[in-house]
């Protein structure tokens, strides 16, 4: 078991709270769906920053070198970094040297990754985090659970007890409202007590050396501007070329993100502030490598939204904590093994692949395309466990020969032939128990029964059995499952049943046609469906050559309850909606009819 996978099976021990999870994660994707159906040049977006991010990573250097030339014009200073560990380096020199013991920082994805918070605290530096999410994990000692909503995983009861123990707020306290004015309080005196502020990047701007930070709450803003001295940390990925490119990925950052129209505060920084000091610290840190691999090299082209997060179904009942890594989801188990393949093989084995993440990214990233050829990868590094080495190669060698697969399938119905005896058994002793009563309650249409499929008296199917077929459609019910309930019969004859029910078209739905055609071996149902009439009902597909197709098959209409359609065996038929004029089902007909007219029904109607 991967590390991954053990690390999940504790979070789904409390399936109250994982189910939650699962909840919160998928009702932020819904608000992603709204927002992105409500823009209708949605995908016109998406592919101008694809474009535009593709266009970027291709000349790299260029315009990193471009926005450092910029940057320097403007008063900052540009460091740069390998990785992680120079990167906490720089950073604390930079503090070291002013002095500095007392940092407030932003939310910061990069910061997190490289680790930075504990190599400050262990040299003496109080580092705060003002994001309000990143604040409660810290006060928590955990790592962040999500990228965007980094406390997602904490309810707000829990959040109140934190409250209570760290910052002295009543006991029980669980309302949002008043937990946010606490934070808010504690958070200002930090700010104002700061010798230093160290934000992210969400884009620099090559064209003029500046660049960009989105948050919600406005703490990067205090952050840069109450303090003299300010970091900015970014990767090599964050680079776009131009100002006129920044609108696209604003516009598509807070839809995908949170499903908002836009951040609450996108703040641009263009040269340090009026006798302050701007370091600007840009990190490599593996993207150089993820870079120079073209299978792989569209993923630096995340701009940290979430999205896919939101939808991935493992990420969502599994939990952030469980990818052990800073960005967790599907873009995380792409970025982490190209840092340490070894540590983190089981990550890209964390995904069923169903595209999903691939659907919702703003810049159209292949992730799940990128999850796949990262297990090719470590597999063939030997990185990959032994029996899902051995399970791949097995399914390739099946799937190679076309025997050998045949050979498989038969192996495989050899198998379970023991689980299928009992059904057989009953099925012949069904037939048995029809023939010798005279089909007194039978389990299917009175067409599959020989000897009695001619008897006008036979019931078509009692309603027991029809409910029993609904719930485990039979692989011969003609495409679709039948309705739910049957209506009594008036009589048995068609024509009795056709003057009883007085029959009307159905103003909601137009008549099914089915054709019988009778060929030497087998007689066979050819069914012309109109696709604005979703009723449904249960007919052999297929009756052997000399059995008589007798019997009229009354049978509900799902899409209208008051009414119901018949069939009687014939060369062509065709079948209306009835609806009855007397009875107690009258009232219930025109209601009924009523509430079809108002709202129309599709044939994707799920009972």
């Amino acid at each position: 078991m991967s590390a991954h996978a053990e690390r999940a099976s504790l979070f789904l021990v409390d399936q109250r709270r994982s189910a939650w999870h699962d909840q919160a994660v998928w009702w932020v994707r819904q608000k992603r769906d709204r927002a992105a159906r409500a823009l209708p040049e949605w995908e016109e977006l998406r592919d101008q920053a694809s474009r535009i991010k593709a266009h970027a990573l291709s000349r790299l250097a260029d315009y990193l070198e471009q926005f450092e030339r910029n940057a320097i014009r403007l008063g900052a200073r540009v460091h740069w970094a390998r990785d992680a560990d120079e990167h906490n380096r720089i950073v604390h020199g930079i503090l070291a040297e002013r002095g500095v013991t007392r940092l407030v920082k932003s939310k910061s994805m990069l910061t997190e990754e490289c680790h930075l918070n504990p190599y400050l605290i262990e040299r003496g530096i109080e580092v705060v985090d003002t994001d309000l999410g990143e604040r409660i994990v810290q006060l928590a000692k955990e790592p962040p659970s999500h990228i965007v909503m980094p406390a997602i995983h904490k309810k707000k009861e829990e959040i109140g007890e934190l409250f209570h123990e760290k910052l002295g707020t009543p006991a029980g306290l669980s309302d949002p409202q008043k937990l946010t004015e606490a934070a808010r309080a504690h958070l200002r005196e930090k700010f104002l007590a700061a010798q230093a502020g160290l934000t992210g990047v969400n884009f620099a701007i090559a064209e003029t050396g500046g660049f960009v930070v989105c948050t919600n709450e406005g703490n990067a803003d205090l952050g840069a501007s109450l303090p003299p001295l300010h970091v900015a940390c970014m990767g090599v990925e964050k680079i776009v070329p131009r100002t006129r490119d920044l609108g696209v990925f604003l516009r598509l950052l807070a839809r995908s993100a949170t499903g908002q129209s836009v951040t609450a505060y996108s703040s641009h920084f263009h040269g340090p502030k009026p006798g302050g000091e701007l370091h600007i610290v840009i990190v490599d840190n593996g993207r150089s490598k993820l870079l120079g691999r073209e299978e792989f090299r569209r993923s630096l082209q995340c701009i940290r939204c979430g999205a896919c997060m939101n939808t991935c179904p493992v990420y969502r009942r599994s939990g952030g904590h469980s990818y052990g890594v800073t960005v967790p989801g599907p873009i995380g188990s792409v970025l982490a093994p190209s840092v340490d393949a070894r540590k983190h093989a089981g990550l890209p084995f964390a995904s069923s692949l169903c595209g999903s993440c691939t659907d919702v990214c703003p810049v159209k990233i292949d992730l799940h395309h990128q999850l796949l050829a990262w297990r090719a990868e470590l597999a063939r590094e030997g990185f990959a466990p032994r029996w899902k080495r051995v399970a791949a190669f097995s399914g390739a060698l099946v799937l190679r020969w076309t025997w050998l697969y045949r050979l498989s399938a038969r192996a495989r119905a050899a198998r379970d032939a023991p689980r299928q005896l009992p059904r057989a058994v009953e099925a012949a002793w069904e037939a048995v128990r029809r023939s010798s009563r005279g089909c007194a309650r039978p389990r299917r249409l009175c067409a599959s029964c020989p000897r009695c499929a001619g008897s006008a008296s036979a019931s078509p199917i009692c309603a027991r059995a029809s409910r029993n077929r609904w719930r485990t459609p039979a692989a011969d019910a003609c495409g679709l499952p039948p309705p739910p309930s049957w209506p009594p019969r008036s009589s048995s004859s068609p024509r009795t049943a056709r003057a009883a029910a007085s029959p009307r078209w159905c103003p909601a739905f137009p008549a099914r046609t089915f054709a019988w055609t009778r060929s030497a071996t087998r007689t066979t149902c050819a069914t012309s469906i109109s696709p604005s009439c979703p009723a449904t009902w249960a007919l052999p597909r297929t009756a052997r050559s000399g059995s008589p197709i007798g019997a009229c098959a009354t049978v509900f209409c799902p899409g209208s309850p008051s009414t119901w359609r018949w069939w009687s065996p014939a060369t062509i038929w065709s079948t209306t909606c009835m609806k009855p004029t007397s009875g107690s089902r009258s009232a219930a007909g025109s209601a009924a009819s009523s509430r079809d007219r108002r709202r129309p029904r599709t044939s994707s109607r799920r009972w």
